[in-house]
C-alpha cells in the first residue's frame, strides 16, 4: 500500500469526522432544500459541534443570523434546553417558511423557535443585551463583524458565539485571495483571536467553525496586565459568580468599566 501524504490523511480525516455522527431524516431532507434556496446548510460535522456548544451551556435563548432551510437551527434546538427559544433571523420570508416546516417536521412546537424576518443588522439593535446564551451567525460575510459587535452586547457573560464558514471554502488560509467576503472573515477572525473578553476556538469541520466563550478575567490578573478596562469581580472569589448565580451581571456592558478606586474597593 502506498505511503499517504499528510494532505491525504488529513482529508481523510476530516472526511470520517464529519461522517461519524448521521443526520437523521428530517435534516437530510432539509439539506437540499436549503442548497435549492441558495443557502447552503451548515455541514453535518459543524451541526454536531453547535448542538454539543448549545448542551455544554444548557442554552436557554439563542439567537441565529441566517435561518436558511433549518437545519443549523435545528442542530441548535436539538442540544438547547426543552424550554430553550431559537430566534432565528433571515432576509428571506421564503427561507424562513421552509425552516419553519423543518422545525415542525424535526418535533419542535411554534412555542420553541422565534421567526423574525429581515435584514440582520436592523433586526439585532432590537433585542436585548445580556439577554442570550448563544449567537450563532451564517449569513453575508461581509457583515460577520458587525454581528461580531452585536453578539457581544447580546451575551450573557459565559455565553457562546459561533460562526460558519470560518475558512471560507479555503480562501481565508490563501493570502493572495482579497475578495470582500474573504478579507471580511479574516477580520472577524483576528477581532475574536485578539479580543481579551473572549477565549476563542477554530474547528475545522465543515467550511470552519469559529466559536468563542465570553469570559470575566480575574482582577489581578487584569491588574498585572495593566488593562485599561476591568472586569467588576467578587474580590472574595477573584472572579465572577459561577453562572446562575444570582448575582451574576446579565450584561457585557456591566463587566468591563474604566478603572477606578470604586472597581479596587470591596464591593
Amino acid at each position: 500500500m502506498p505511503e499517504r501524504t499528510e494532505a491525504e490523511i488529513a482529508l481523510d480525516n476530516w472526511r470520517y469526522a464529519e461522517s461519524w455522527l448521521e443526520e437523521d431524516s428530517q435534516l437530510a431532507s432539509a439539506r437540499p432544500k436549503g442548497r435549492d434556496l441558495g443557502a447552503v446548510p451548515v455541514g453535518a460535522g459543524g451541526g454536531a459541534a453547535l448542538r454539543f456548544l448549545a448542551a455544554a451551556i444548557q442554552a436557554r435563548s439563542i439567537v441565529e443570523i441566517g435561518t436558511g432551510a433549518g437545519v443549523s437551527g435545528t442542530w441548535l434546538l436539538q442540544g438547547m434546553a426543552p424550554d430553550g427559544l431559537l430566534t432565528s433571523i433571515d432576509i428571506e420570508p421564503e427561507h424562513q417558511r421552509v425552516a419553519k416546516q423543518t422545525f415542525l417536521d424535526a418535533g419542535f412546537p411554534l412555542s420553541r423557535f422565534r421567526l423574525m424576518a429581515g435584514n440582520a443588522l436592523e433586526v439585532l439593535p432590537r433585542l436585548s443585551d445580556g439577554a442570550y446564551d448563544m449567537v450563532f451567525g451564517d449569513a453575508a460575510k461581509e457583515e460577520y463583524s458587525s454581528y461580531f459587535d452585536e453578539a457581544v452586547r447580546l451575551l450573557r457573560p459565559g455565553g457562546i458565539l459561533a460562526f460558519d464558514n470560518a475558512l471560507w471554502h479555503g480562501r481565508v488560509a490563501d493570502e493572495s485571495n482579497r475578495d470582500a467576503g474573504t478579507v471580511a472573515v479574516r477580520e472577524l477572525l483576528r477581532r475574536i483571536r485578539t479580543d481579551k473578553r473572549l477565549v476563542p476556538l477554530l474547528l475545522p469541520c465543515g467550511d470552519g467553525l469559529l466559536a468563542a466563550v465570553v469570559v470575566i478575567l480575574p482582577l489581578g490578573a487584569l491588574k498585572q496586565r495593566g488593562d485599561r478596562h476591568v472586569a467588576r469581580v467578587d474580590p472574595q472569589l477573584g472572579a465572577r459568580p459561577g453562572l446562575g448565580h444570582p448575582g451574576a451581571p446579565r450584561r457585557i456592558g456591566d463587566l468591563a468599566q474604566p478603572l477606578g478606586a470604586d472597581l479596587l474597593a470591596p464591593m
